[in-house]
């Protein structure tokens, strides 16, 4: 797959960084997003510009999706126009985007029936992951696959683990973001706490980073709380969806989630407040 021809559909916070990579290491790359102009940084850069769907896949051995919810996963692949219209054998789909574990697996089902491949990949790392090139990338779908295409995402993947079926991988993120959302709500309180008792919040960072209470987002997104810096690395409103899948996945394997749920609400809040379009650290106004 070494110098291969890549399309990109979805070139949002994480997507534009992952393309920079791909053409860096030379890999020929089309890219297709919704607002043009998020992509034309990337066109400067090398990639080929797309006008559609249908004009991205055309001639693409590898197919990456990352967009924004399920329903946008729907239309990319099952579309009129979509991947699944133009697609052709031989082609292998990568969706990274956080979506449904059934999804994942219709997706994997059509593009068997069409003699192509699939893998679910979706990625934890957030800004920071994707601009270094270190994300997390969590697969699922038939092993083989997956190891025809492991040196394409270990272009921008450090931690990249094959789950399991079709599905796997969207099932392991799951348990990546219910892992986040409860943590999140102790990395606030922590700053509030510290805040409260008079402490130098930042001082207090340094002491307790680094033991036994430390996490990514106590190293990476309690700083941005600290300076009232709420920009996207990973967006409220695409954290409370993936949320929102992981309690119904939950609910239909009869399992209880009391702390995702109290992060639901507190997240819920966020969006009826107006800060969709911040990053997960604006929990932190929750506190204040």
């Amino acid at each position: 797959m070494k110098n291969g021809k890549v399309a990109f559909i979805g070139t949002g916070v994480m997507g534009a960084s992952i393309v920079k990579h791909l053409l860096q290491a030379e890999y020929e790359v089309a890219v297709y997003t919704r607002t043009k102009v998020k992509a034309e940084p990337l066109v400067e850069a090398g990639a080929v510009w797309a006008e559609t769907v249908g004009e991205v896949v055309t001639g693409a051995d590898l197919i990456f999706t990352m967009v924004g919810y399920p329903t946008d996963v729907e239309e990319v692949y099952f579309g009129e126009g979509g991947i699944f219209a133009n697609g052709k054998a031989g082609q292998v789909v990568i969706d990274m985007t956080t979506s449904s574990p059934a999804l994942a697996k219709q997706i994997a089902e059509q593009a068997a029936m069409l003699k192509m491949a699939s893998i679910d990949a979706p990625v934890s790392g957030g800004d920071v992951g994707a601009k270094n090139g270190t994300l997390s990338i969590m697969c699922g779908g038939e092993e083989q696959v997956f190891d025809k295409i492991l040196p394409v995402l270990s272009v921008f993947g450090k931690q990249i683990v094959y789950q399991g079926v079709a599905g796997a991988g969207q099932h392991t993120k799951m348990c990546n973001q219910i892992a986040i959302a409860t943590n999140m709500i102790g990395v606030c309180e922590a700053l509030a706490y510290a805040e409260h008792a008079g402490l130098e919040a930042e001082t207090v960072l340094a002491s307790i980073s680094s033991g036994a209470a430390g996490s990514w987002s106590l190293s990476n997104l309690a700083p941005r709380m600290l300076q009232g810096d709420f920009e996207p690395g990973f967006y409220v409103k695409h954290f409370f969806k993936d949320i929102n899948i992981a309690l119904r996945e939950a609910e239909a394997m009869q399992l209880a989630l009391p702390g995702l749920q109290l992060a639901r609400d507190m997240y819920d809040k966020l969006v009826l407040q107006g800060y969709s379009d911040k990053g997960t650290q604006a929990l932190y106004k929750s506190y204040s």
